[in-house]
């Protein structure tokens, strides 16, 4: 009887119970041999974009009694408008720096102490300055006092100083330079001068900045190899993808470039150095860059803001530079560079404000006739000022013979 039943179950297309199915069932596979491949689908590939900063640098901010008064009013100060129009280019990049050779240190203000007012630091920080060379030919114009009251202040300001140090405690715990970070590209920045307004480093404080010669105070002839070795080295041990030094060098109004400047660049490149920033000369001189290697020398900035009193000193740059991480190959470099053209406006050439302008802005400004424009005779000294950057920086090729 149960065999008809099953056999009647089976014909009628009746399922036996799913509990039965799925404790009866038993699939079988036949083996197979491993695969020759990894199979790709469903895998990751992690590979990180390049990262691409961009540093702007200016050359010196000289304090002097035209430049102090040129944010005067009042009795106040506010140096707003005097730095207004090169705001721009400074904040929109991802790091900003200057020399400035002057103190802050209290009054009296101008040419005498070479002091300026916090106020002047404070507008810089807010055109979007980040770090200002302290090693230069104004370290010490007011004692160590005067020093370490410049370097609270720019602190205060917010923006980092480099090359100067308040004792020799400081230049120990930071060993002389300064690690900044920006976008995963680790900057290790260093500043050195030639001297102090030839002056001598009081006894025990000869640390106190990053001198470039051991006879500072007189010729300028025997490069501190020793000191700028163990600078690089400590700056070295902390792997920074770049290093950077700002050189306070050169001679004023001159465009010489010497034997021992030459010396300075061999010993740094060498030691890690990949970017040279020179001011000190007051005019532009010229820039040589190294595709392949990325290696840059700027010998001189010329001057971001001054008297512009002597010839050669009304035009300067910002300098523009594209450095781009490379987590491939693990090379950080220079990767491209250019300039803005620069000049110290003075109190007659336009609205009685001495100040900062963009050279090409100021001079579309005048062809469209716009109601603030210089002068005519400004607008001139604009298209002169052009040509003579354009010659200092990219001079001619060589004629192939």
């Amino acid at each position: 009887c149960g065999v008809g039943i099953f056999r009647l179950t089976q014909s009628a297309g009746i399922a036996p119970p799913v509990e039965e199915v799925l404790s009866t069932t038993v699939v079988e596979t036949e083996a197979t041999e491993a695969p020759t491949e990894e199979p790709t689908e469903g895998r990751a590939v992690w590979e990180q974009a390049p990262v691409t900063i961009n540093l702007v640098a200016g050359g010196d901010l000289n304090v002097t009694d035209k430049v102090v008064w040129s944010g005067q009013l009042s009795g106040e100060y506010n140096y707003t408008k005097t730095f207004m129009d090169v705001a721009p280019i400074l904040s929109e990049a991802d790091l900003a720096v200057l020399n400035f050779e002057g103190n802050v240190c209290g009054m009296p203000f101008g040419s005498a102490t070479m002091s300026a007012p916090v106020e002047m630091i404070q507008a810089l920080k807010a055109a979007g300055v980040d770090l200002l060379q302290m090693a230069n030919s104004c370290s010490v114009r007011n004692g160590l006092i005067g020093l370490t009251t410049s370097l609270n202040n720019i602190r205060s300001a917010g923006i980092e100083p480099l090359g100067a140090f308040s004792s020799s405690a400081e230049f120990q715990k930071s060993k002389g330079y300064t690690i900044v970070t920006v976008s995963d590209i680790k900057i290790a920045f260093v500043a050195f001068t030639k001297g102090v307004g030839s002056l001598g480093m009081p006894a025990g404080s000869e640390d106190c900045v990053n001198l470039l010669y051991t006879d500072y105070f007189t010729n300028y002839r025997d490069v501190d190899e020793d000191g700028i070795k163990a600078v690089l080295k400590a700056a070295a041990a902390e792997e920074p993808d770049i290093t950077i030094a700002m050189l306070h060098w050169g001679s004023e109004d001159n465009d010489t470039i010497y034997e021992t400047q030459k010396d300075i660049v061999t010993l740094m490149q060498k030691n890690g150095v990949d970017v040279i920033l020179g001011t000190h000369p007051h005019r532009v001189q010229q820039v040589d860059y190294d595709e392949q290697t990325g290696q840059l020398v700027a010998y001189s900035l010329g001057d971001f803001f001054g008297d512009a009193s002597r010839s050669g000193t009304q035009y300067s740059i910002l300098l523009d530079l594209e450095i781009t991480k490379d987590y491939d190959t693990g090379i950080t470099k220079v990767t491209n560079w250019d300039f803005v053209p620069i000049y110290t406006l003075a109190e007659n050439e336009c609205d009685g404000d001495r100040r900062v302008i963009r050279i090409e802005n100021a001079m579309s400004a005048y062809e469209l006739n716009f109601v603030d424009k210089v002068t005519a005779s400004c607008y001139e000294n604009l298209k002169f000022s052009l040509e003579r950057i354009n010659a200092r920086i990219l001079p001619p090729p060589e004629t192939k013979k």
